[in-house]
């Protein structure tokens, strides 16, 4: 779809309002896949068909079977502003867009039947009117919780256990019995699985066709919405990151031939985070997030590997823990979504 935007330059589009926009989800590489997590609800037995549409996050909102899709994904040069704003495109790829879209129909279908107001909901799941933290700090080791989106996310709250242990129950081929087997988190599973097959073939009862925050109603402009969503995250700037990482490694045009820094990084991500938590005693889920900004801003500038790998593994290593302590310090907790 061609938009008159398409041409501007960032600061031209920053100053857009987003009901401006005038970008579809219909038409858009998601509704393929929007389509593909439809059929496989049905699939498993449910009479019930969600409705979509974009809007300035991903959510689904209390009391509507639906689910909101960010609105930069319906269009490449906003995913690419989205990126260089935020240094990532959430459900920017096809597989990661399908297991947020799978974690979103889980609460879809809390909502479109009421779920959460069932006992065994409760007892499996805990209170749902538990408040929201504005920070959490998960155990990567539980096996009290599903493992799907990045992040161990199913610890945020019990809503977000329920989704996350949905999004595993209706992924197609995912032998859950099999992964599960031994984990408390088993459980969960079993329990979802009796209680969607309680209403599967029923017609939900709320049939709410509501679109909060739809796209179209978005009156302030790109560079608000970024300006909001940056404060809310606490991302600092990328130049508190550039100087350190400017003296491990080097620009491109000082070693053309030498390993990319971020895919260097990548490689050794799990090495790398495993050997700070054991330093520092902090949990891997905040020094994955540090660490993915770093990788981020390596591909950004182009930085290139310098000096013997093992040396750079325990370099970038004491780096890494600096700043995680530095981040810590000023008060930043990573935020649930």
């Amino acid at each position: 779809m061609a938009v008159e935007w398409e041409d501007w330059s960032t600061q031209e589009l920053l100053d857009l309002r987003m009901s401006d926009l005038e970008v579809r989800l219909q038409g858009s590489w998601v509704e393929p896949l929007v389509e593909r997590v439809c059929e496989e609800l049905e699939a498993r037995g449910l009479c019930f068909r969600p409705h979509f549409w974009l809007a300035d996050e991903w959510f689904s909102p209390d009391g509507v079977p639906g689910v909101a899709v960010p609105f930069y994904l319906a269009h490449k040069k906003l995913m690419a502003l989205e990126r260089r704003m935020m240094f990532e495109v959430e459900g920017g790829n096809k597989a990661e867009c399908l297991m947020l879209l799978r974690h979103e129909l889980g609460h879809a279908v809390d909502h479109a039947y009421r779920l959460s107001r069932r006992r065994l909901w409760r007892e499996t799941f805990g209170s749902p009117s538990q408040p929201y933290p504005e920070y959490y700090r998960p155990n990567p080791r539980s096996h009290r919780f599903v493992q799907h989106l990045d992040g161990w996310y199913a610890q945020a709250h019990p809503f977000e256990d329920f989704a996350e242990t949905f999004a595993v129950w209706l992924t197609p081929r995912n032998n859950w019995r099999r992964q599960y087997k031994g984990w408390p988190a088993l459980k969960k599973l079993e329990a979802i699985d009796r209680m969607l097959k309680s209403v599967a073939e029923t017609p939900p009862p709320v049939r709410s066709r509501a679109k909060p925050y739809s796209l179209g109603k978005l009156r302030h402009t790109l560079r608000t919405h970024y300006d909001r969503k940056r404060a809310h995250y606490h991302l600092e700037a990328p130049s508190l990151h550039d100087r350190d990482l400017r003296r491990l490694f080097v620009d491109a045009d000082e070693g053309p031939r030498r390993l990319s820094a971020a895919t260097f990084l990548r490689q050794h991500r799990k090495e790398i985070r495993e050997r700070v938590a054991r330093w520092t005693g902090e949990y891997e889920f905040t020094l994955d997030q540090i660490l993915k900004e770093m990788i981020q801003r390596c591909r950004d500038l182009d930085l290139r590997l310098k000096g013997p790998a093992s040396q750079v593994k325990v370099d970038f290593a004491i780096m890494l823990a600096v700043h995680t302590v530095q981040t810590l310090h000023r008060g930043v907790e990573w935020h649930p979504m």
